[in-house]
């Protein structure tokens, strides 16, 4: 089996670390680079400042960066991949329209894999909602998502693909929160955020008529979910052709057997 060298972007921080402490148990993968501001921290190996990631990607002979950071630090971490040609998976949420258009022409050039959320759990909800609205097309539909009191974006990344998900299947308007007294509309999609304590990440779907109610829900116990969904990604990615990849297409081929 080919060891797939990785780069961590945003070593240091929770995400950063658990994918790092990940790698350490598995064969396929091993992180041979860490990129954070803060440079001065117990390691294994290197970690450099950002300003120094692109002579670091060419001297250590990195195959993909593996990148859980900071909204603003995507745009110039996408450019220095494509200088030096190395893959990148992204799992940094809360990218606004500019940013992921760096990320589609950097697709054009390297590998490129950005997904808000990296369970397997929450493909197979992406499914079942898929499913879902599918068999209830009049059925209101509301959304709510918790998370640990750091996370600064709402809703979550998670929470957006899911909302992209039912408007796939209607037009809608997403509302954030509710106060006062209104009515609720047709085709509204009320949306709720709640920041508290060290969840990990909890989404539940709630799909309702006068009748009856249908809730689909995802809870994640650890970070090591996310880090194991990143590091299969990360692995698969390594040594493809240029392109825009999903984690979809990663489980899809894992699940079958095909993990080169």
């Amino acid at each position: 089996m080919t060891q797939t060298q990785l780069a961590v972007n945003g070593a240091v921080g929770r995400m950063g670390q658990t994918i790092r402490d990940t790698a350490t148990t598995r064969d396929d993968v091993s992180v041979a680079l860490g990129v954070s501001p803060t440079t001065d921290t117990e390691s294994d190996h290197p970690i450099v400042a950002p300003t120094d990631r692109q002579d670091a990607l060419k001297t250590r002979d990195i195959d993909v960066v593996v990148d859980f950071s900071t909204a603003d630090a995507v745009e110039p971490l996408a450019r220095d991949c494509t200088a030096t040609d190395v893959a990148l998976v992204s799992g940094t949420t809360g990218l606004d329209e500019e940013t992921r258009e760096v990320l589609q022409a950097a697709s054009e050039e390297v590998p490129v894999l950005h997904a808000t959320n990296f369970s397997r759990g929450v493909v197979a909800l992406q499914r079942a909602l898929d499913s879902a609205l599918a068999a209830l097309p009049s059925y209101d539909i509301e959304l709510l998502e918790t998370h640990h009191s750091g996370k600064q974006d709402a809703p979550s990344g998670t929470a957006t693909t899911l909302l992209e998900t039912v408007a796939d299947h209607r037009d809608v308007a997403s509302v954030h929160g509710r106060n006062g007294e209104q009515q609720r509309e047709d085709g509204e999609v009320g949306v709720f955020s709640r920041r508290a304590g060290t969840v990990r990440g909890e989404h539940e779907i709630l799909l309702a008529d006068n009748d009856e109610a249908l809730t689909l829900t995802h809870r994640a116990e650890s970070r090591g979910v996310f880090a194991v969904g990143a590091l299969d990604a990360s692995h698969w990615l390594a040594g493809r052709l240029a392109g825009r990849y999903s984690v979809v297409d990663v489980f899809a081929d894992t699940t079958n057997g095909d993990e080169t």
